[in-house]
């Protein structure tokens, strides 16, 4: 049951960011939107920062253990999406490094400690983080590129990031230990804190 639920969330995303795309094609060159497509879809995969945090997501959903836990990776795209539109929007976010920095060590103690939250507190907190995130991205966006296709990539690329935590947190608490996501969990809180003391 939760294979499919991973195995849908990764479709609907993959759906969602094929859809999305589909007016700018009508627009662009062929190539210039698959450029655009490209840079989105390896943005997320360039900076450590990004990748560890869309990892976290997935293994603590994982650790949450109850049925609507899907909601919050599910939820961690979207919210990227609204703060890449407030840049787009030309909307100031103060503290987007600090906030992603911060989200690799808060979210690497979440799983360090195996902290379960409902689905509603869940989904607000990596909302909170994803939309840094998300503004991010949209700030390293090449000029010229389609923003919509450019969203789509790394939307794409963020779902496929969280099952491949979501998978790994799962197969190591049923066919391992459920110590081994803890132990990523503490990893992944060092990184967190060498990149806040490096922005101080």
């Amino acid at each position: 049951m939760k294979l499919n639920k991973l195995r849908c969330l990764c479709v609907v995303a993959a759906l969602g960011g094929a859809l999305i795309s589909l007016p700018a094609l009508a627009h662009d060159s062929v190539l210039h939107s698959m450029n655009a497509l490209q840079d989105g879809f390896l943005h997320p995969f360039t900076g450590l920062d990004h990748l560890l945090a869309m990892l976290a997501i997935g293994i603590w959903s994982a650790q949450q253990k109850h049925t609507h836990a899907w909601f919050i990776p599910a939820s961690f795209p979207l919210a990227m999406l609204a703060g890449g539109a407030l840049y787009l929007l030309g909307v100031v976010l103060p503290g987007v490094e600090h906030g992603i920095a911060a989200s690799v060590l808060v979210l690497g103690l979440l799983i360090s400690f195996a902290v379960k939250l409902s689905v509603g507190a869940g989904v607000a907190l990596v909302s909170v983080f994803a939309m840094t995130h998300g503004y991010a991205h949209c700030q390293e966006m090449p000029v010229y590129e389609s923003a919509v296709l450019y969203g789509a990539g790394f939307v794409l690329a963020t779902a496929l990031i969280h099952a491949a935590g979501w998978f790994a947190s799962n197969t190591a608490q049923e066919m391992l230990t459920s110590k081994l996501p803890r132990f990523a969990g503490m990893m992944i809180t060092v990184v967190g804190a060498f990149f806040l003391s490096s922005l101080a």
